[in-house]
């Protein structure tokens, strides 16, 4: 008995892997909680594979890095991010191992790292396991990352019953699996808290006061080239139908989505193009605008949160929770129902009201995901 005690009072140390904003912003909550404890000792290993993005993300969090990759370059390839995240995250479990590592979601970070884990039969925690569109292509290559991190873990931390069951479905262990929520819940709901109907001292805002717009995102892969220009195409018929109707448009860093979008934004008064927002900045505008249109995959679960109205502009989702029951519309690139889809939810009549109706629980959890992880791990 005396010795199991002495286990179960040995701080553990773990390693949380991020290398993009979202992974931040998600797993701060997690690192947070962990922190609060005195059964873990954290360390935040950060790979670059987002620099500026993911600092200011950590920041707001009051988070740094304990120790920074910086592998990020101009144009990087997958074959580039991958490989340096392998050896680099290797490199830093050689010199000091972990009792184990938490990796987030769907990246070429979360897939590396798992692998450098693996290879050094270093425990996995997995958070936001079992997310599945069955389809390897879309979205690409996060739905192949996904599923071999889910693979290569110890511990499915999933957000859903739905990703749940997805997990037995493909041999993982019952008793390895944690139904969590989400935790961009948690972190959604503290910035909420922390805003208090605040407005931002940016410039954006100040345009936007008192008018109503639609926030859009696109950064996708698979929307790279023609399907993006329908997608900027779809807006712009949109903003004509609507002469009153605003747009904000936060640009991806990719020289690949930006070029396109100033391309046909860039001369639109009625457009307000932008770097990526701050996270506070952001929830402020999705909970702010009339209509979200994105192809992110957080997104869905925020609007959900938010009960805010959103299209996404994707042919599948991981995430079909958010359409089934909550704010989200799956409209794909087809511009025809893009513009039709956005009218109706902006005319604010039945379709609007059928979709907020469907939003009145939340599949992506209360805000507790963070807790029940650290509780899982002891």
């Amino acid at each position: 008995m005396a010795g199991e005690t002495a286990v179960l009072n040995k701080t553990k140390k773990i390693d949380v892997v991020i290398g993009t904003r979202p992974e931040a912003i998600k797993m701060a909550p997690v690192i947070l909680e962990l922190r609060r404890r005195e059964s873990f000792a954290v360390r935040v290993i950060a790979t670059g594979q987002h620099t500026d993005m993911l600092r200011q993300a950590l920041g707001y969090f009051s988070l740094a890095p304990d120790a920074d990759l910086g592998i990020m370059k101009d144009r990087q390839t997958l074959d580039h991010i991958t490989s340096s995240v392998l050896l680099g995250v290797g490199g830093l479990f050689d010199g000091d191992p972990p009792d184990a590592a938490l990796v987030h979601g769907d990246t070429s970070t979360t897939f590396a790292s798992a692998l450098a884990a693996f290879y050094r039969r270093i425990p996995i925690g997995h958070v936001e396991a079992g997310l599945r569109s069955f389809d390897m292509s879309r979205p690409f290559p996060e739905e192949m990352n996904r599923v071999f991190a889910d693979r290569l873990a110890t511990w499915h931390f999933a957000p859903t019953e739905l990703s749940r069951e997805n997990l037995l479905r493909e041999g993982a262990r019952n008793g390895r699996i944690y139904v969590t929520g989400n935790t961009v819940v948690d972190a959604l709901h503290a910035t909420l808290e922390r805003l208090a109907g605040s407005v931002p001292d940016a410039d954006f805002a100040r345009k936007l006061s008192g008018r109503a717009f639609i926030l859009l995102t696109a950064h996708r892969r698979e929307s790279w080239g023609e399907p993006l220009g329908r997608i900027c195409r779809s807006l712009l018929e949109v903003l004509e139908r609507h002469p009153g109707l605003m747009a904000l448009v936060p640009m991806h860093k990719n020289p690949a989505v930006r070029e396109v979008m100033r391309g046909f934004f860039e001369k639109n008064e009625r457009i307000i193009l932008s770097d990526p927002l701050d996270y506070p900045d952001f929830v402020w505008a999705m909970n702010s605008c009339a209509l979200i249109m994105s192809d992110s995959g957080g997104v869905q679960e925020e609007a959900t949160t938010l009960r805010k109205p959103a299209l996404i502009l994707r042919d599948v989702t991981e995430r079909p929770e958010a359409v089934e029951q909550g704010s989200c519309v799956l409209v794909g690139t087809d511009g025809p129902r893009v513009v039709s889809e956005a009218s109706a939810i902006l005319a604010g009549g039945r379709a609007c009201r059928m979709l907020m109706e469907r939003c009145s629980r939340n599949p992506f959890g209360d805000g507790l995901a963070s807790s029940r992880i650290a509780d899982a791990l002891l």
